[in-house]
């Protein structure tokens, strides 16, 4: 049976006194000597004394060791003023053999807390609290319900503090069904109304993600603390309600209360994730004015809100202040103009960061793979590897996406043996990042492989990777089989669905599009606008147009994505006109086009030998939307005068356009076929 360091203690120091022939000194002096130590704050040489005096000492002279060595964290001269009280104190107080219980949790060593505890002769419901809590704050929540259990079974009541300890155990292993059971309790021993129970009720329903319940409880509470303000705003972050989370944020000032740091915090990446640039500014004023604009977690906040907001200028701004700059605003900035394909300012930026984490490499890592920059981003990764050991699983994936992005199967394998050698290998964001590397890389049968390697913990992410990967590569039917095998071990998601459709559409596979299009009407899919816009697109290529139109009518709203999805389908089904009349009835419902929009319109223009109508459309394009031609608009421009005899002036004014716009594929005009123009790229 092992011995804990206590109790050798305990005994070395039995030893010695009982060996001592010294006279002892008095109790009063070295109290004092212990005293003097203390105020001058020296805590090693203070229980130095007391430890090796012979003597007893006054139990508020322990009580005090213990809170000063408790504060400290000083787990040695716990164990030794411990080992001094039960060896000359053989039935030492209960409260302080608590205390000792306490210093021990504080300090880490549960094994000692626990020890300590079923020693003790007595015990008190202060002892219960004691351990429960060293269990609760020691990461070990199970142990802590368990103790509790234990306690609620003999009959011992708890007091508001273990509950609030049993509460924060339940919070930690999201124990739903107890913690019901444990505000049952709460009520029955009369504790409503205290307010750090009522706050710990709102965390513990919020992080077991039963919000409705958390905000009961919140508006139960008379007079709501900022901390309890802090946990319902940042149990609503936690749920993706960032709206809530925000108007929660703002109902705190009627009520007069003062928020904390944290609160402006929760309250701004509120901001960010549901791009509320309004709100965020007046929250950052607010900051200013109530003098937390200095304040480190609120300015990174602030920082990344305008950041994630579009609005890297202000961002900048509140970089470039003073005392703003640290680690963590540094990596909001360089991710900021990274992700925004500022790469060059972004890089700018990280090589001026005075320290480094693995965030913030992995953060200019994704802007380079963001922007498609993959020579640059291997580059990064050759620097990042000889300057630095720190690696994660995001840095993994994002060297996956590269060679995903440079189709380098070669460099993917030689990650896929690194990911083993460093027990990457069960983490499920790189294996699914492989599976989709492999599949990018058109190496099939090893993402399959793979696929099946990781088939204890892999999940929906894995099959719609595994799936894409066959319908990218024009395998329709394998896709089709994936799906079907998939059903037996998840339910699929509309990605899934949204993958196959455009696998049918590229195959022109219209009998199975229709069987997926019935599978989510019979399953009770949402079918949103993203899924009405994939089936637009398949039943318009699959020559199917009336389908496609009913698909499009039926929609409740329409953005530009699906008015665009009709329009092309018309174009390709040369129903030129209607993409005229539809363009009409886009107007009317107030949705601007955009660059696809007039692509469209110009290719029906090309089916219809509409040259002057197409060249208006194609002024208008700048002139009336401020829509920019680009080089696909010039390419239908030569493709339609080039299907009508006399404008060879215009084609050569259109092939002058698009080599301006592509210098490096020049393009040179020639006529063929009896005067029908044609362009083709030049020699060399």
């Amino acid at each position: 049976m092992g011995v804990s360091a206590a109790s050798i203690l305990h005994s070395l120091l039995h030893s010695r006194t009982h060996g001592a022939h010294t006279q002892p000194t008095s109790a009063k002096v070295l109290t004092n000597a212990i005293l003097v130590h203390l105020r001058g704050g020296r805590l090693h040489k203070a229980v130095s004394v007391l430890f090796a005096a012979p003597v007893s000492f006054p139990y508020s002279l322990y009580a005090r060791l213990f809170r000063i060595c408790c504060a400290n964290f000083a787990i040695v001269e716990v164990r030794k003023v411990e080992s001094h009280l039960v060896t000359f104190s053989p039935t030492p107080p209960v409260f302080l053999l608590n205390r000792a219980i306490e210093s021990y949790g504080k300090c880490g060593c549960l094994v000692d807390a626990r020890e300590l505890f079923e020693e003790m002769p007595q015990r008190d419901g202060g002892s219960w609290n004691a351990m429960i809590t060293a269990y609760a704050q020691g990461g070990s929540p199970g142990k802590a319900l368990s103790l509790f259990s234990e306690m609620n079974g003999l009959g011992v009541h708890a007091s508001e503090v273990t509950f609030a300890s049993v509460l924060a155990s339940c919070a930690a292993v999201v124990a739903l069904r107890l913690s019901r059971q444990i505000h049952g309790l709460i009520v029955k021993y009369g504790f409503c109304g205290n307010v750090i129970l009522e706050s710990s009720l709102v965390d513990v329903y919020g992080k077991c993600k039963v919000i409705n319940d958390a905000r009961r409880m919140f508006d139960e509470i008379e007079n709501p603390t900022a901390v309890s303000w802090n946990v319902i705003v940042r149990r609503y972050l936690e749920v993706d309600d960032g709206k809530e989370a925000v108007l929660m944020f703002f109902q705190m000032f009627p009520k007069a209360v003062r928020p904390l740091n944290f609160t402006f915090s929760n309250a701004l990446i509120a901001c960010s994730r549901i791009s509320a640039l309004e709100e965020g500014m007046q929250i950052h004023g607010v900051a200013i004015k109530v003098g937390f604009g200095d304040d480190d977690v609120v300015s990174s906040s602030v920082i990344d809100m305008y950041v994630k907001c579009g609005k890297l200028e202000s961002a900048r701004r509140v970089f470039e202040q003073p005392g703003s700059k640290n680690l963590i605003s540094w990596t909001s900035i360089v991710s900021g103009y990274a992700m925004s394909r500022k790469t060059g300012e972004a890089r700018e930026l990280f090589d001026q960061m005075p320290e480094r984490n693995v965030i913030s490499w992995n953060a200019m890592l994704a802007g380079y793979t963001c922007s498609l920059q993959w020579e640059k981003a291997l580059d990064f990764v050759y620097l990042m590897r000889n300057s630095t050991k720190d690696i994660d699983h995001v840095t993994i994936g994002l060297i996956l996406n590269v060679c995903a992005g440079l189709s380098d199967v070669e460099v993917g394998k030689q990650v896929h043996g690194f990911i083993y050698r460093n027990g990457f290998f069960s983490n499920l964001f790189v294996g699914n990042a492989l599976l989709d590397m492999y599949g990018k890389c058109g190496n099939l049968r090893s993402a399959r492989v793979w696929f099946y390697q990781i088939s204890r913990w892999r999940d929906i992410i894995s099959w719609n990777a595994l799936l894409t990967s066959y319908a990218c590569h024009g395998m329709s039917e394998q896709a089709i089989t994936i799906f079907s095998e998939m059903q037996w071990e998840t339910r699929p998601s509309k990605f899934t669905f949204g993958t196959l459709l455009a696998a049918c559409a590229n195959t022109f596979a219209l009998n199975h599009g229709k069987q997926i299009h019935g599978f989510m009407i019979r399953n009770g899919y949402e079918i949103d606008i993203v899924i009405k816009g994939a089936l637009v697109d398949m039943y318009s290529k699959c020559r199917c147009l009336e389908y496609a139109l009913t698909v499009f009518k039926e929609a409740g709203s329409r953005d530009v994505i699906l008015w665009n999805s009709i329009i092309f389908g018309c174009s390709h089904n040369r129903r030129g006109r209607e993409v005229l009349q539809l363009f009409g009835l886009m107007e009317e419902e107030g949705i601007k086009p955009d660059q696809v929009t007039f692509q469209g319109i110009l290719l029906a223009c090309i089916c219809d030998g509409l040259v002057e109508l197409g060249t208006q459309f194609f002024n208008s394009m700048s002139n009336e939307y401020c829509v920019m031609p680009r080089l696909e608009h010039y390419e239908c421009m030569i493709e339609l005068y080039s299907r009508k005899h006399g404008h060879i002036r215009l084609g050569e004014w259109a092939a002058e356009r698009l080599n301006q716009l592509n210098p490096s594929s020049p393009v040179e005009l020639q006529i063929v076929n009896g005067g029908r123009m044609q362009w083709q790229a030049e020699p060399g």
